[in-house]
């Protein structure tokens, strides 16, 4: 118990601060079907708030539990100690402490040696090794290169085999991702019934729950100016699909050149830099990476703390060297790769990622039978430009006209700083929006954002190799 500290009461009743209760039950959720997947693949044997928000959808819900499962539970290179402490060391990039404490204790029923949750020092050189790869692929996945994993699977004693290394590349993709989803998704803490109050003893972030119910700590003017208020969100819905059905049409019409193409990801790539970072939007940071408090509870599991995301921009250095997706795809590359060194996972990722992009009711608000593809692949594909992935068969000019810059600057805090992410964030794009809608959102983000990392890693291996 002395390993997490106690915060108040969530403001919110319910799974999240973000969506309200009665929608979450009420969402397909929480059958019959919901509790048979919890009884066959919940690690921690019971209902979590992350799976009732996901049991929005139950078909997705399915892969990612089968998925986890496999990585925590199931045969694989990694002792299971070891798999819930390489958790806590991606979770706490992100200052999750949501993700952290499940994973305290889930690490001490499996058997992990308690002296390890007294931070980094305690632990064997080998997972301290871990340190370098978990910041970079958290925060600037571009930056790992084959040396990084050289210096890993040749450390001596220490060293790392490939088929342990790319379990441990898989667990830090996953809880970096899912750590997006859970600050993405107002995720509430454990409610427990062992303690009095009824409410998990848990570390507190520097954002707190109240923060993301409130949005105490920051005062972001633009979210609350005309362009997001007074905008009237019936008009926007009705823009949005004429936008969607406009770009149909002129897709049959006309093919962009390749170099066009390519000058639309560069200038969209470029704006991505700028979407947070002020100057193009008055959407000023709240305050930089540095400054922020990282309470000692998590800080204890991080080395650097200060390294994050936005240095990816600085004034005067070069653009990132571009990614070309069809040089390294997870369909011809990363998924043989990651299924040879550890076998089954690159089936069971590979489902997870076809199910979020595919997944589609046919409705958008309160429109049926509309094909949501373009969108869909505009998120998806939004989130790797970030990373510096471009698909040279894909129109970036798309973008610009489906995703409006609150929700850019919603996916650029999710995807690249959860831990910054507010309520008034959430609620300030697609107002006329049903939440399963805007959870499908995060799913679709958290996903293409850990195929993203899984990329980067996988080709530094495939580098180390050949």
């Amino acid at each position: 118990q002395e390993k997490r500290v106690q915060v108040s009461p969530p403001l919110t009743r319910g799974p999240s601060a973000f969506i309200p209760e009665n929608e979450v039950m009420q969402a397909n959720g929480l059958d019959e079907r919901t509790n048979l997947l919890v009884e066959e693949y919940s690690t921690s044997g019971r209902l979590d708030n992350i799976t009732q928000v996901m049991s929005i959808h139950t078909q997705y819900l399915e892969s990612f539990l089968r998925s986890q499962f496999y990585m925590l539970r199931m045969d694989g290179p990694l002792p299971l100690p070891y798999r819930h402490y390489i958790a806590i060391m991606a979770a706490a990039r992100h200052q999750c402490s949501y993700l952290i404490n499940m994973h305290v204790d889930e690490f001490l029923k499996t058997g992990g040696i308690a002296e390890w949750l007294n931070g980094l020092e305690y632990i064997p050189q080998r997972l301290k090794n871990l340190n370098e790869i978990n910041k970079l692929l958290a925060h600037r996945p571009w930056l790992i290169t084959k040396e990084h994993i050289q210096k890993l699977v040749k450390t001596g004693e220490n060293n790392w085999s490939l088929p342990e290394l790319v379990h441990a590349v898989v667990l830090l993709a996953h809880y970096h991702a899912l750590a997006s989803f859970v600050f993405g998704s107002g995720i509430n803490p454990e409610r427990d019934p062992d303690t009095s109050n009824g409410v998990r003893l848990i570390a507190v972030n520097n954002f707190c729950v109240c923060d993301l119910a409130n949005d105490n700590n920051i005062e972001n003017a633009s979210l609350t100016s005309s362009n997001f208020g007074i905008a009237d969100s019936l008009s926007e819905l009705e823009a949005l699909m004429e936008r969607m059905k406009r770009l149909q049409e002129d897709k049959e019409d006309e093919e962009a050149s390749q170099e066009e193409m390519a000058t639309r990801f560069e200038k969209e790539k470029k704006e991505s830099l700028l979407v947070i970072s002020g100057g193009i939007c008055a959407f000023p940071v709240p305050f930089s990476f540095d400054d922020e408090v990282v309470s000692t509870d998590v800080s204890r599991y991080i080395e650097d703390p200060g390294f994050g995301y936005k240095d990816f921009a600085r004034r005067g250095e070069d653009h990132l060297p571009t990614f070309r997706a069809q040089d390294y795809t997870w369909e011809n590359h990363g998924f043989s790769l990651v299924n040879r060194l550890y076998s089954d996972i690159g089936h069971l990722l590979d489902e997870k990622f076809r199910m979020v992009y595919n997944l589609t009711y046919n409705t958008m608000a309160t429109h049926e039978d509309v094909d949501t593809t373009t969108l869909r692949r505009a998120l998806f594909n939004y989130v790797h430009c970030m990373y510096g992935i471009r698909y040279d068969d894909y129109d970036y000019g798309e973008v610009n006209q489906l995703l409006e810059r609150s929700l850019k600057v919603y996916i650029k805090t999710v995807t690249c700083y959860p831990e910054r992410t507010t309520k008034r964030m959430y609620d300030s794009y697609w107002r006329q929006f049903k939440h399963s809608e805007k959870v499908h959102v995060n799913l679709l983000l958290m996903e293409a954002r850990m195929q993203a990392e899984l990329l980067y890693a996988l080709r530094a291996i495939t580098r180390h190799l050949t």
